[in-house]
């Protein structure tokens, strides 16, 4: 039943094959031999693709819960204290960096027999495809992924910062006006919009900015502004320490951005394993203080 469940989300018997350690053959045997039992077709393969029948989707469904269950009777029998296996763990870069493994450490020694495996990228992979247990998400608004089950762990402040070099050249901008007649630095995806909004005094202001720089990291856009390439947007956690050594300076101060909400989801759907809830109840009080 596992083996059935990676192959059919991930869409591939080597992408299950190798995460489970199992030869392809021994995968294919077992899924068939699942199908023969069942007397029923779950996977329609085709040489270029893999796909669920209707059966197939209804005994994923089915599937996922009791693996679930049988998890948690497992748990349950061990005790809180021996969550022991492997979770895979997706998030930002920066962010992830700079907030997610430093709260891990706490967590990690509680329970020595979980090993965490992290994919730290910026862009939006394919979770199910990836074998994601669990990804940290940033956005601002709803999350895209409605299929997924979620959980908000908090938020984080955002901010528009600069460089004292840059300032100093271009000039402190007194409004967000202002912003059109400098360079700003963009991130594609998570917060790369060319038009920013701001509140002041129950006031909504929103500004077209001139992107002088496209980029599609966090950290690719902290370093630009660093280096007095412009004007960007960033989250108090990612640019915390810059801003403390004076390496960035805050901008329009009294003109405030909407936060920056910070998710848990959950790829499988909203009933995570007992390793996963664990973790998420730990990233959640780490986590859950704005800032």
């Amino acid at each position: 039943m596992a083996v059935f469940v990676r192959v059919a989300e991930s869409g591939s018997f080597s992408l299950a094959a190798r995460e489970l350690k199992l030869s392809q053959p021994s995968v294919s045997r077992i899924v068939g031999t699942l199908e023969a039992r069942l007397d029923t077709t779950l996977l329609l393969r085709t040489t270029r693709s893999i796909s669920l029948t209707e059966a197939g989707t209804l005994y994923l469904e089915r599937a996922r819960y009791l693996l679930a269950e049988i998890e948690e009777a497992e748990q349950a029998t061990r005790g809180v204290d021996s969550l022991h296996g492997v979770i895979r763990l997706a998030m930002p870069v920066l962010y992830g960096t700079r907030a997610v493994i430093p709260a891990l450490a706490t967590f990690l020694a509680r329970h020595p027999d979980l090993r965490v495996e992290m994919i730290m990228s910026d862009a939006r992979q394919n979770l199910i495809t990836d074998g994601v247990d669990l990804a940290i998400r940033l956005g601002v608004g709803s999350l895209d992924d409605s299929t997924f089950g979620a959980r908000r762990l908090g938020v984080v402040e955002r901010l528009v910062v600069a460089a004292p070099a840059y300032l100093s050249v271009r000039g402190m901008p007194a409004n967000p006006a202002d912003l059109a007649q400098h360079d700003c630095i963009v991130q594609h995806g998570l917060f790369g919009r060319e038009s920013w909004r701001f509140s002041h005094n129950q006031t909504v202001t929103s500004v077209d900015v001139s992107a002088k720089l496209w980029i599609n990291s966090a950290l690719g856009v902290l370093g630009a502004a660093v280096a007095g390439l412009g004007i960007a947007l960033a989250t108090r956690v990612m640019a915390g320490e810059e801003l403390r050594t004076g390496q960035l300076t805050q901008v329009l101060k009294p003109h405030r951005l909407d936060p920056a909400e910070v998710y848990a989801v959950f790829p499988a759907g909203p009933r995570p394993s007992a390793k996963v809830r664990a973790i998420v109840d730990h990233l959640g009080v780490s986590l859950g203080t704005p800032g």
